[in-house]
């Protein structure tokens, strides 16, 4: 009876994940050219995918509330989402997890610079928390978000955030503009 118990949890060990559809692999994704690790295309059509951000502006220390949400009932299983300066390729600012869908990842050796999946469930939203870094520019937040193993897209972005201590930034947020009259 005993030999019996452990091969049934061996197969229900090797053999269940695929027969239910879950991966056996570790998808991930990579910190700096947001690609998943397997043979896929990305796809070239308008995602089914938004990131929401919770301000326009923001100063160091602030935390800007990301979520990144499926349109429609287009769900995914998995992501990843950084903050980059516009024509960037460095995660900047740290994560700070709220979501029990999401992990926190370590690229270019900062700790939460990336967010990421923390299981395979279909998603509809994921919502979480990042806080802004001393002397950054303008910046969005991008993502890969992974559909299925077939179905992924890469560089989704956010609208872009300024800096409060920007330039072309006043105290209320708001744009200057020089404006001339001519008499």
């Amino acid at each position: 009876m005993r030999r019996h118990s452990c091969f049934v949890f061996l197969f229900c060990g090797i053999f269940l994940p695929g027969i239910l559809g879950f991966p056996q692999t570790n998808t991930s994704i990579d910190c700096d050219s947001l690609l998943p690790n397997y043979e896929a295309e990305p796809q070239t059509s308008a995602p089914p995918y938004i990131i929401a951000v919770s301000f326009d502006n923001f100063e160091p220390g602030n935390e800007v509330q990301v979520t990144l949400e499926a349109l429609g009932d287009a769900g995914f299983k998995g992501f990843n989402l950084q903050a980059r300066e516009v024509d960037g390729d460095v995660p900047v600012g740290t994560f700070k997890i709220t979501d029990p869908n999401t992990k926190g990842l370590e690229c270019h050796n900062m700790t939460n610079s990336a967010v990421s999946n923390a299981n395979s469930d279909v998603k509809q939203k994921v919502t979480t928390t990042w806080i802004a870094p001393q002397d950054v520019r303008e910046l969005q937040f991008i993502a890969t978000v992974v559909q299925n193993l077939e179905n992924f897209w890469v560089g989704i972005q956010s609208k872009t955030l300024t800096p409060m201590n920007s330039e072309s930034v006043n105290v209320t947020g708001k744009s200057k503009r020089k404006v001339c009259f001519s008499v």
